[in-house]
């Protein structure tokens, strides 16, 4: 039983660490280190992406769709709902973007450990990342009066950290036959990028009593994401359910950041690294649930 909670585990200890030892932690984030995670995370999550799945994909088109669309409408109405339990300001205008952002990167990496529908979790990230930078200016646009979004750069980060090493990895896996000790230790490799990447996030908290409401706000969401998701899931075979739980409730908080930046400035990106801690917290925690629960294979 340990062993189906050890990304959860890993996950718990890094997000205590970053939150006591933040001084040289914030220096690895000054250098790339959220980007560089990414990179690793993705490209050996992509290793463990075969073919076939991605062949099945086309036949899973309604499903991505819908989740797709439920991302980037009902998310976003739900997170600006949920800002309000916090003050006017900074604070709030953070909370209020992450509705907007895509599905978590890490979403792919947890759908696999759960023994989701690996390639349904890609489609869902690629069609969510598109519809944000192709709507989420306008939205934050309407939501403050002089906000300018320049959504290039995200996507040029976006194809630099998640694209490249994503095809990369799915290239690799699919022109070579890995042993079962390769696919193993990337595996591992994700499981210790996701703990990482939370060391390195929640090293840009600064708790005070100013974030009691933000937490309010991002539990309520986490849990209202996780309904919608469970509610879209339904009539849908195990490993499909499970893709679309964890994309519309895992959202990206490394881009919501930016998002948040570039609209109302660098102190509304605060809240993020509070959500980044929470959603991959339950992430991890609801994937290695659901590969506890999953029937042995016989």
């Amino acid at each position: 039983m340990i062993a189906e909670y050890r990304e959860l585990l890993l996950v718990a200890v890094a997000a205590v660490l970053g939150l006591t030892v933040q001084s040289p932690l914030r220096t690895l984030v000054g250098h790339q280190g959220i980007d560089v995670l990414l990179v690793v995370l993705v490209f050996s999550t992509g290793l463990g992406i075969e073919g076939k799945s991605l062949r099945a994909l086309p036949s899973l088109w309604r499903q991505l769709t819908l989740a797709v669309l439920v991302g980037i409408t009902l998310l976003p109405a739900l997170s600006w709902l949920v800002s309000h339990l916090v003050a006017p300001g900074a604070l709030r205008d953070g909370v209020a973007t992450i509705g907007l952002a895509p599905c978590e990167i890490a979403s792919i990496a947890t759908t696999s450990m759960a023994g989701g529908e690996v390639a349904l979790a890609g489609g869902v990230l690629i069609g969510s990342t598109i519809a944000t930078v192709a709507v989420g200016g306008p939205i934050l646009a309407a939501e403050s009066a002089g906000a300018t979004i320049a959504p290039w750069h995200i996507v040029v980060n976006l194809l630099l950290i998640v694209a490249a090493p994503l095809v990369a990895g799915v290239v690799v896996a699919a022109l070579i036959r890995l042993p079962p000790r390769i696919e193993t230790t990337a595996s591992n490799v994700s499981a210790l990028s996701v703990a990482a990447l939370v060391a390195l996030v929640a090293s840009e908290v600064r708790l005070s009593r100013a974030y009691l409401p933000v937490l309010v706000a991002v539990v309520l969401f986490v849990a209202a994401t996780a309904l919608i998701g469970r509610i879209l899931g339904l009539a849908n075979r195990a490993p499909v359910m499970k893709a679309i739980f964890l994309t519309i409730s895992m959202r990206d908080f490394a881009i919501a950041a930016a998002l948040a930046t570039a609209a109302f400035g660098p102190r509304s990106a605060a809240p993020l690294g509070l959500y980044g801690v929470a959603v991959l917290v339950w992430g991890t925690g609801s994937a290695g649930f659901m590969r506890a629960r999953a029937p042995s294979p016989t």
